[in-house]
């Protein structure tokens, strides 16, 4: 069934840079990242000693035994659908799509820390056992009676549960659709990327020569799609289109990607075929761009193999610079990010003043937002460990 374009109408976000799209957008502009010591936990015991964590003071939504990454999706999640009437929402013809990877496992540590300690305290949050709980509460505090589901796929959650959505639309299922992820830092997290040597003591640093590592980050980014003929029946700002998705596997390990990127080019060929699009129609990429020395290298090698000599010309970014790694949730606030791009036909820069590597062959995008043409279409990556990838093409939507 073709339903016509799948559109986005509104974003939701909260980060380290933030709480609302217009305050997240103008500190991302301006590369200013959101990476600083934490204050969640002591960091006396580990490697490393910073993260982009979502400010103490956000103005969040909060609700009863809520955890941190519920309190991150709801209140992204009502900032996505403001516009939207909630009987539009409270529909077996509206759903939940979300990603995620640790539940309420902040919450869960500080529980078994008090009882380690001899304190009773409460029952530990039920989120703390499942992945879905931000999913599930955004249902719950919107009133969603359509399908909800999680996808917890390590770091592709987001963008998976982004291409169940477009599926769920494209097919008829239902008409609104509540996308994206969430996810909160925990010290069993941290303490995993560091035992991996995996993190950054200096903040991430995608693209460069001198790259050590990422840096690990928390929030919710959220789409509110809609079908073409949903959307003009209520009169809603079309912001762009999510085009297509497309998804792989490396086979190839657990942690690291295929050296030669071609489980990534292959997710990202997917979704130009899908989209009905030639690589030449890309004008962008919010990459993956987790700071690692062999995953930019073999994300480079991806985009190479898809877009060939067009590559050292097509403007590369990286939100994770600005934000540090969602994990499961980083596919939606990067999708939040390309949405941006495209509306205000701008890229934001990576932060920091380093030049690019030039060994990687890449138009990295630095000090200064990049300019983009009237008409664009946006890639965004997400490469998970198991080697597991998924991707999103998000464009210019013509009236």
């Amino acid at each position: 069934m073709n339903r016509g374009p799948i559109v986005v109408t509104g974003l939701g976000a909260v980060c380290g840079l933030g709480t609302g799209i217009a305050a997240v957008w103008q500190r991302a502009l301006a590369g200013r990242h959101a990476i600083e010591p934490i204050g969640l936990f002591a960091t006396t015991t580990h490697r490393t000693t910073l993260a982009a964590t979502v400010p103490a003071d956000a103005p969040l939504l909060a609700g009863r035994g809520w955890s941190n990454a519920e309190r991150f999706a709801c209140t992204a999640a009502a900032e996505a659908v403001r516009t939207l009437p909630a009987a539009a929402l409270r529909s077996a013809r509206a759903g939940v799509f979300f990603g995620s990877s640790t539940g309420a496992l902040f919450e869960a540590e500080r529980w078994l820390s008090a009882r380690l300690s001899g304190h009773e305290g409460a029952l530990a949050p039920l989120a703390a056992q499942q992945n879905d709980g931000p999913g599930t509460a955004v249902a719950r505090h919107l009133g969603v009676r359509g399908p909800v589901a999680t996808w917890s796929t390590a770091c592709t959650s987001a963008n998976v549960a982004l291409g169940a959505a477009l599926d769920a639309l494209r097919t008829g299922e239902i008409d609104v659709a509540v996308a994206g992820g969430a996810d909160e830092l925990c010290e069993t997290t941290y303490a995993g990327f560091n035992s991996l040597r995996a993190v950054d003591a200096r903040p991430t640093r995608p693209f460069r020569a001198g790259r050590a590592g990422l840096s690990l980050g928390e929030g919710a980014g959220v789409l509110l799609l809609e079908t073409r003929d949903h959307a003009r029946a209520r009169g809603a700002t079309v912001l762009c289109e999510l085009a297509a998705a497309g998804r792989s596997c490396d086979a190839h390990h657990v942690s690291a990607p295929e050296p030669g990127g071609r489980g990534a080019a292959a997710a990202i060929r997917a979704a130009l075929h899908e989209a009905g699009l030639e690589p030449a129609a890309v004008t962008f990429v919010n990459a993956h761009g987790t700071g690692t020395p062999h995953n930019d290298a073999a994300e480079a090698k991806a985009l190479q193999a898809v877009f060939g000599a067009r590559t050292a010309t097509l403007p590369v970014t990286s939100s994770k610079s600005l934000v540090g790694h969602l994990l499961g949730a980083a596919g939606g606030i990067e999708a939040v990010f390309t949405a941006l791009s495209i509306v205000h036909r701008l890229v934001p820069p990576l932060a920091g003043l380093e030049p690019a590597d030039p060994a990687l062959g890449l138009d990295v995008v630095l000090g200064a937002p990049r300019a983009l043409p009237e008409r664009n279409v946006g890639l965004s990556t997400n490469l998970a460990f198991g080697g597991n990838n998924a991707v999103v093409l998000l464009r210019s939507h013509a009236p």
